[in-house]
């Protein structure tokens, strides 16, 4: 049975990053790749729904045939990860925790402010 890797943290904590060096053999989806037009990178507030759909509906096809998933998502509030620990497959959840220069230039603010709304959860927990 596949399995889902859901890596959490703030901008710039190294999620991407992690995802793809750590987890290289699994598809790799973030809502952020639903804003990727021609290889730019376009953040549309309006569409941030729609970007969480892309990349639930993503996760869930590739799951579905076969397909181990990792999602990289900010994840800062417990409730954004539960439809893809509701998908019905085994599923792991990290943290990546790192302080980097993020890439879609998330000012420190607001970085600021995500990390005070930043609900724990326990790293590495999985339920097979």
């Amino acid at each position: 049975m596949p399995e889902i890797i859901l890596i959490r943290g703030v901008p710039g904590s190294g999620k991407s990053t992690l995802a793809k060096t750590e987890f290289p053999d699994h598809k790799h989806f973030e809502a952020d790749m639903f804003f990727m037009k021609d290889g730019v990178y376009s953040y549309d507030p309006k569409q941030i729904k729609q970007a969480h759909k892309w990349c639930q509906e993503r996760a869930l096809e590739a799951l579905n045939n076969g397909e181990n998933v990792v999602v990289s998502n900010t994840f800062i509030k417990l409730w954004e990860m539960k439809i893809y620990m509701d998908m019905g497959f085994p599923f792991i959840v990290n943290q990546a925790v790192g302080e980097y220069p993020n890439s879609h230039n998330v000012d420190g603010e607001t970085v600021k402010k995500m990390r005070e709304r930043f609900e724990p959860y326990n790293q590495f927990v999985t339920k097979r």
